[in-house]
């Protein structure tokens, strides 16, 4: 334990300094908290549309998310209000309903991987909404256990391979509601980013057993 707690304020990431394979919880929260630093823009304009799509057609990779209104009483869901991408230059987060070709565009485009935790649920979620038939996505904790990694969650695999940790406050608040409070859009726009720069820690530990090809 010593020797990790080292690690954690030492090294740039758990991974590069012990080479582990799961972090516990009480670690975890030993990290310090990261967010999202860069330009966040909301998809409400024609211009803001066409800005993140000229933007995400250029990207070989994006990070990718989905937030959905929580349900607390059994029996009880809701569809995505909330999907954002992660570029190199910015994180445009976009309102459901409304958006739905552009985000049909992406996730169609074969040029571009979509690099996510749990996409099967965010796929399964937007199909409810819209018709597409997806290509280039790519599950991050999927691939994570394929290095060997024994946690695929975005918030230890962000511990063990970035280093830092994602504050979950805003995790569970109304992602359906009309305006967006700042701290939802920091912590929306934080998971997207930090997918993205997942997908670059595991591209760069090689290849993995059963990976597809990028």
């Amino acid at each position: 334990m010593v020797r990790l707690r080292r690690a954690l304020f030492a090294a740039d990431s758990l991974y590069d300094f012990l080479a582990v394979e799961k972090i516990s919880r009480d670690d975890v929260n030993l990290l310090p908290i990261r967010r999202y630093e860069g330009e966040i823009v909301l998809v409400e304009t024609a211009d803001a549309l066409e800005r993140a799509m000229t933007d995400i057609r250029a990207q070989r990779v994006v990070g990718f998310d989905t937030e959905t209104r929580p349900a607390f009483r059994p029996g009880e869901s809701y569809l995505p209000s909330l999907a954002q991408v992660a570029t190199e230059e910015a994180v445009f987060l976009f309102k459901l309903p409304g958006n739905e070709a552009a985000l049909a565009e992406l996730l169609q485009s074969a040029a571009i991987i979509k690099a996510g935790i749990s996409m099967a649920d965010d796929i399964k979620g937007l199909k409810k909404m819209f018709a597409f038939e997806e290509q280039a996505i790519l599950d991050l904790g999927t691939l994570a256990k394929r290095h060997g990694f024994k946690q695929s969650g975005v918030r230890n695999l962000t511990a063990l391979l970035l280093g830092w940790r994602i504050a979950k406050g805003a995790k569970t608040t109304n992602w359906a509601a009309r305006t967006l409070s700042r701290q939802q859009i920091v912590y929306a726009a934080t998971d997207a980013w930090a997918c993205r720069e997942l997908y670059f820690k595991l591209e760069a530990l090689g290849p993995a057993a059963g990976a597809p090809a990028a």
